[in-house]
């Protein structure tokens, strides 16, 4: 398999071909780039980051609540552009992901914390991360160079984030250009540098013909290097209409050669990448005042990276006749010598026998000698890993040919935490699997321990212990290193009300799963047949074990069945003319479907899709649902029309309701055991945009006062005492953006996420867990499944206490010598609801606060007061606020257990 592409709200170019749906870029793998249509207006509507310098968000005459969130676990999911390890301190990696944020090794868990999850709707761009930077003299600042796209897919300039508590918090720096880290060549890098003597001096490389940008305090402020003289000209497809393809990939990579200057003098000698086949390479020796094209370099090819071995004397380069990830024909190798400006070709083999690019370049700064590159883009049979231990003078590989097609490995691959990784394939030789890897443009040995490398593939991260065992003749262990970092893209979730699933997902690049245990692992993708990328799912309300599913495959059936609850698939037939999976619908008691795909009409069948009928009465291209109770009642939606069918999907009728988005960014659902009962959430900032509802089966249609904003509806378990069931949308209420919940059919809303849990794009899909009361599911664009659980548990409340009672639970969440970083939640267990809030509390060791998020904070000695701000002002009994700090200690760091509410004592367990 070549699961190469993803879909993603936002666009996820994972290979040669993009299309987009209802307003939002969709990925698959294809031979050509194809543009079918642009963003809608009415995904750019919300609010800035949290924790970036920005004000807070507007008042909201809402309520709060605190849940906490988790990913439903698939461990990866997507590609992983880059790895960086600290240079001065043991255990401190980032990785950068192109659409997911970026991610903090952790190595007591041997996990990733996610850094970007702050990141909100309005700036979703900056959940695309193109570049990291560890500072090496501060090991707690760390950088990120954040954008999606160059082109005007993403309608916001970059932004270099810039952060002193290891990502636990950040403050912005806005560019005056775009960044794109999910744009052709996002492998390259890094882009982003800091100078490993002068740490508040750094350089960024930027595209589209922006050219050298630095800094000078500490990445506050940027200006244009004005004396580099080549912005780059290589670009992936010059006739590309839409901007993607067509953009310049700009400034690859800079690297400090730190031999050439000591103390805290800026260092002299800068080495720059550039794309630009004719001109690649770059370098100042006076701290970036003067440049000059390196001279007697080799041409015709792009570097990809460059890499300094300053004990040594090296400057190696690994070189590509494309911008990659997913591209690239030809490679070479170069070795620099930087004391007499020798070239030398260390390539591991002749051009001619190359159908590769080179990339993933590394060393290992325990040996300086030993280096390493990958074949990025060897896609067939596998991708390949080099080896020498004499500064490129002779190389060893991963694995060759005995007598093709049989292959010898000096690796095994060990892939029982994440088994679908192996997607469930049996290929022949040479090909195996689980492969060991694709688009392997990111892989770095630890500068600390020369037995532990990692790589970031299509899918995952992947890693090594005992890499010592590659040169002493025995064989080391590859595993996924990859467990934290959740990278897929969510088009569409379901939650059965019974059966063995918990949750089912659609999902970009790698299908979907059925999760039966949120907590671990699916061992296999949806299969039979396994999409590229699942587009919908849907079950039988009365009857789940039935359950359907369409999606996008090169070659094969496009819907699939299930009558296990999902655990095992069967191929349906498509109709005439189907090239995409489009949206798919269940009858509630699994008796009939209703398919509306890419490429053909909307069509219907009894039965599981052995045969299709055309449904008449309603457009091409129309989202389709069912009503939860009515086996022959099915729904659609096209442009500001609502359509309503009676017999099973073989006609539908226009509905007289007016006042409906005129657009096709719409989601809505039916409610389950309910005839009739429809609710729809969509529109566009320049248009109608809300949320609606139907007791009528869509005949009417009452707009919900108050909801702005709405683009995801989903239902779970009423609560305790209430008749209906709990809603949950992805909306802006009361001018706030955020995940809302009501239990009294849309009368009042709760906001249930926090400024530092928002996702960036969360506009695919929502739904709340049926057997579960309070439990919600968000789809992402590129963080995965995020499931939440209401801070007061099952059944829908807490019973009640003396009015103004009040409990407080204080986590220390993440600690670093010196800092930490903790969550504060309190819960109001009164009968009486608060307007305004204001907690306080005594640090036992002298702690202080540096920043707070989702509060203000004063500290007076070791007296800390913390108070509620505008949008959270308001809790509900039963209900509970939650806010996060970072702090400074010393020698301990004990936690507070005395707190005060205004006058009132609050315990804490």
């Amino acid at each position: 398999m070549h699961p190469a592409g993803r879909l993603h709200p936002h666009g996820a170019v994972r290979s040669h071909a993009l299309l987009l749906t209802k307003g939002t870029p969709t990925v698959r793998r294809s031979s050509v780039l194809t543009v079918v249509l642009g963003l809608a207006a009415g995904l750019l509507a919300g609010t800035p980051p949290a924790q970036a310098v920005e004000g807070r968000a507007p008042a909201a005459a809402v309520a709060a609540d605190t849940y906490t969130w988790k990913n439903a676990r698939i461990d990866g999911g997507g590609f992983v552009p880059g790895i960086v390890f600290n240079r001065s301190e043991k255990n401190l990696a980032y990785a950068r992901t192109d659409i997911g944020g970026a991610y903090r090794w952790q190595e007591a868990s041997k996990s990733w914390t996610p850094l970007l999850d702050s990141v909100g709707w309005e700036r979703w761009g900056h959940t695309g991360v193109v570049s990291l930077a560890s500072d090496p003299v501060a090991p707690s600042k760390v950088y990120a160079a954040v954008g999606t796209y160059t082109n005007s897919w993403d309608p916001d300039d970059g932004a270099v984030l810039r952060s002193a508590d290891r990502g636990a918090t950040w403050q912005k720096a806005d560019l005056p250009f775009k960044l794109g880290g999910n744009m052709p060549g996002r492998g390259m890098g890094e882009r982003l540098a800091v100078d490993p003597h002068r740490n508040s001096v750094l350089y960024l490389g930027a595209p589209s013909g922006k050219g050298l940008w630095r800094s000078t305090d500490s990445g506050a402020s940027w200006s244009q290097v004005t004396s580099f003289p080549n912005p780059g000209n290589y670009v992936q497809d010059p006739t590309d209409t839409s901007g993607y393809a067509s953009d310049n990939q700009g400034i690859a990579w800079v690297t400090f050669d730190e031999s050439s200057s000591t103390g805290t003098d800026a260092t002299k000698t800068v080495y720059v990448g550039v794309a630009d086949k004719d001109n690649a390479v770059y370098r100042s020796t006076d701290a970036g005042v003067t440049w000059s094209r390196l001279a007697g370099q080799p041409t015709g090819y792009l570097a990809h990276k460059g890499v300094l071995d300053a004990e040594n004397g090296y400057l190696y380069l690994a070189y590509s006749d494309k911008g990659g990830p997913y591209d690239g024909g030809k490679g070479r190798l170069w070795r620099y010598a930087t004391a007499t400006g020798a070239w030398t070709d260390i390539s591991p083999a002749a051009e001619a026998d190359t159908y590769y690019g080179f990339s993933g370049l590394t060393v290992d700064r325990q040996k300086p000698g030993t280096v390493m590159a990958t074949a990025y883009s060897s896609w067939w049979p596998d991708t390949q890993i080099f080896r020498s231990t004499d500064s490129g003078g002779t190389w060893t590989k991963a694995w060759d040919y005995t007598s093709y097609p049989d292959r010898s490995n000096r690796y095994t691959m060990d892939v029982s935490s994440s088994p679908w990784l192996t997607w469930d394939a049996h290929p022949s030789p040479p090909e195996q699997t689980p492969k060991l890897g694709w688009m392997t443009e990111a892989l770095e040995i630890d500068p600390f321990d020369s037995s532990r490398m990692m790589y970031g593939t299509g899918a995952t991260i992947y890693g090594t212990e005992d890499l010592g065992q590659w040169d002493s003749g025995g064989r080391f262990t590859i595993k996924p290193m990859v467990r934290g970092l959740e990278e897929t893209a969510v088009n569409d979730l379901a939650a059965p009300p019974s059966g063995g699933a918990q949750l089912l997902s659609a999902l970009g690049d790698i299908g979907g799963f059925r999760h039966t245990d949120l907590t671990e692992v699916p061992s296999m993708m949806f299969t039979s047949p396994n999409f590229t990328t699942t587009t919908s799912l849907d079950f039988a309300e009365s009857n789940p074990g039935i359950v359907v599913r369409a999606g996008n495959l090169d070659s094969g059936p496009h819907v699939a069945f299930s009558t296990d609850n999902g655990a095992n698939w069967f191929a349906g037939t498509d109709p005439s003319g189907v090239s995409g999976g489009g949206t798919v619908a269940a009858a509630s008691d699994g008796s009939r479907f209703v398919w509306s795909p890419e490429g053909a009409g909307v069509h219907h069948t009894t039965g599981f899709g052995t045969s299709w009928s055309a449904s008449s009465g309603i457009p091409a291209g129309a989202v389709v649902e069912s009503d939860r109770s009515d086996p022959k009642t099915f729904y659609g939606f096209k442009s500001g029309k609502f359509y309503v069918s009676s017999d099973g999907g073989a006609t539908f009728t226009a509905s007289s309701a007016t006042g409906l988005p005129s657009g096709d960014s719409v989601r809505f659902k039916a409610l389950p055991g309910t005839k009739g009962d429809v609710w729809l959430a969509g529109g566009a900032s320049d248009g109608a945009y809300g949320l609606w509802h139907s007791t009528d089966g869509g005949a009417t249609f009452a707009k919900l006062p108050g909801v702005e904003q709405a683009d995801t509806i989903g239902f779970g378990k009423a609560a305790a005492g209430a008749s209906y069931q709990t809603l949950y949308t992805s909306a802006k209420i009361g001018g706030v953006r955020g995940i809302f919940r009501s239990t009294d059919k849309g009368a009042t809303w709760t906001r249930i996420n926090d400024d530092a849990h928002q996702w960036g794009w969360t506009g695919a899909a929502i739904t709340g867990d049926p057997r579960v009361y309070g439990r919600v599911y968000v789809s992402t664009n590129g963080r995965g499944v995020v499931y939440g659980d209401a801070g007061d548990g099952e059944g829908g409340g807490t019973d009640p206490t003396p009015t103004g009672a009040c409990a407080v639970t204080y986590e220390i969440t993440n600690q670093w010598p010196g800092g930490f970083q903790a969550d504060v939640r309190l819960s109001n267990t009164g009968t009486t609801a608060w307007t305004g809030w204001s907690l306080g509390w005594s640090f036992p060791d002298g702690q202080t606060v540096t920043r707070a998020w989702n509060a203000t904070s004063t500290q007076s000695g070791t007296a800390v007061t913390t108070k509620n701000l505008s949008w959270n002002a308001n809790v509900a009994p039963g209900s509970s606020v939650s806010f996060g700090f970072t702090g400074t200690w010393t020698t301990t760091n004990t936690a507070p257990r005395t707190f005060t509410l205004e006058d009132r004592s609050c315990p804490a367990p």
